[in-house]
């Protein structure tokens, strides 16, 4: 087709004819490949050119009139009429107004669903800070299901008996001393309600939220009773608990320090090296503390204003001086002068050395039948676990100096 042809065809004829460049192209070859792509861009832009002459014309279609002379008339009246009410007012004549307030006419408005306010609701809930310490997931969890108890042995001394021995006399003796640890089952529970209309509000899921913190209330709850647990119902054995029999006692009170009475240079050194046996260092272990403390460490500064400890944080735990730490609300804070006198404030040693028996998995569940009456969801979340610190002196501890 030639260029006058196709500005002069229908966008059917077009169309046909593109179809037939097509079954022709498959077999062309050179100029005539050529030629067939040239007339087949000429086609595709008449047809683009005349769907924009379509959509104008649609345009000018759709214009609305123009009502401008309506509206200058009607304002020629209300200039005559404003001009007459301040000839009677000079005359002192009575003027009437009406009692009507029409509202203005305004030109293309939206209705009145489409000009209400648009609230946009987010797919999702954003989370607060975390509450859960992680030392709930790093000490030794041993499973336990449906069990009652726990005894984990433990050894106390290896002997020391050992020594020269005269011509036909007894041997010393020298025995190694063991002691054992009973873990309980205790039962930890947490329960919350939620109006059903929680679980109806759009997007976001406010009722997964809420039926998820029962599960971390009990994780929280379990990660501080690692720590100062006393024994009782439902608590569990802590490193910071000191039975009242002296045999029951895994960890001796009277290696605990009393000396550190407030956050310095030395302070890291004190705790690593008055933690284990007379003759070696033990390797790297885990010190708990509060945050405040851990705050007082990255605040210390030398003399010339360098800071004292290098702390690597990564949210819960991290390092100090290449020792790891971990963070947890139930411990004191020396650095925080309203701390009672003999408040145990820090922990170190080996996080293995204390063992969270775990007698059944948690078990969350949820219920609309009670409080059915009152539109209440009910969530609850139960487990059955217990703890103690399963070595001898396996942690060192750190506590504010009495009064």
């Amino acid at each position: 087709m030639t260029k006058d042809e196709i500005r002069n065809a229908t966008r059917n004829v077009l169309n046909a004819r593109l179809k037939e460049i097509g079954v022709q192209a498959q077999t062309a070859e050179g100029e005539a490949l050529d030629a067939l792509m040239s007339e087949a861009q000429e086609i595709h832009d008449a047809i683009d050119a005349a769907k924009k002459r379509e959509a104008l014309a649609g345009f000018a279609e759709s214009a609305e009139p123009d009502d401008n002379q309506g509206e200058n008339d009607a304002t020629d009246k209300k200039v005559k009429a404003f001009a007459r009410r301040g000839e009677m007012a000079k005359d002192g004549k009575a003027i009437k107004f009406s009692a009507r307030i029409a509202a203005r006419r305004i030109k293309n408005a939206l209705s009145v669903d489409t000009t209400a306010p648009v609230v946009h609701t987010a797919t999702d809930v954003k989370p607060t800070f975390n509450n859960v310490s992680a030392l709930i997931d790093l000490v030794h969890v041993v499973p336990l299901q449906g069990g009652e108890t726990y005894q984990r042995g433990y050894v106390k001394s290896y002997g020391d008996g050992a020594g020269p021995t005269d011509e036909n006399t007894d041997y010393n003796e020298s025995e190694p001393t063991f002691a054992y640890v009973t873990i309980e089952k205790q039962k930890v529970t947490a329960y919350t309600e939620e109006p059903e209309e929680m679980a109806k509000l759009p997007n976001a899921d406010y009722d997964g939220v809420i039926e998820e913190s029962v599960s971390r209330a009990i994780r929280r709850y379990l990660s501080r009773q690692i720590l100062i647990g006393d024994g009782s119902t439902a608590k569990l054995k802590g490193i910071f608990f000191n039975p009242s029999e002296a045999a029951e006692q895994v960890i001796d009170p009277a290696t605990d320090i009393s000396t550190i009475t407030a956050i310095a240079d030395d302070t890291l050194d004190e705790i690593i090296y008055s933690y284990g046996g007379d003759e070696e260092v033990e390797g790297v272990a885990t010190l708990i503390l509060n945050k405040k403390d851990l705050k007082a460490f990255a605040k210390l500064r030398d003399k010339q204003g360098r800071k004292v400890y290098t702390i690597v944080n990564n949210g819960n735990t991290g390092t100090i001086d290449g020792v790891p730490y971990i963070i947890n609300s139930a411990c004191g804070a020396i650095s925080d002068s309203s701390t009672a006198a003999g408040t145990y404030c820090m922990a170190y040693g080996p996080l293995e050395n204390y063992e969270l028996a775990v007698f059944s998995d948690i078990d969350a569940r949820r219920s609309d039948d009670y409080k059915f009456k009152q539109g209440q969801t009910a969530f609850r979340a139960s487990i059955f676990a217990g703890g103690a610190v399963a070595a001898y002196n396996g942690f060192i501890r750190v506590k504010t100096a009495s009064a």
